[in-house]
């Protein structure tokens, strides 16, 4: 479980910088540098929900872009016995 906060936390965290970066300075170099850093964030979630949990609502939950590792983290705390 604390894989996943962490994992959700990067996501997240990445994604915000991503759309301030592009919002105001775009500089390349820094969307070069977190674009992947995002993607492994949000692969990683979804492998994580998919090994912690069985429930198919919650699994595709976890592929929503930007913030389903967010969500699924929601939800589990809602519903521990998921």
């Amino acid at each position: 479980m604390r894989a996943l906060q962490t994992a959700a936390a990067v996501e997240a965290l990445s994604l915000i910088v991503l759309l301030l970066n592009l919002a105001t300075v775009h500089v390349p170099a820094l969307a070069s540098a977190l674009g992947p850093i995002h993607g492994c964030a949000y692969l990683i979630a979804i492998v994580l929900t998919w090994t912690l949990t069985k429930t198919t609502r919650i699994r595709a939950i976890s592929i929503i872009p930007g913030f389903g590792a967010l969500l699924v983290l929601c939800s589990l705390r809602s519903n521990p016995q998921v």
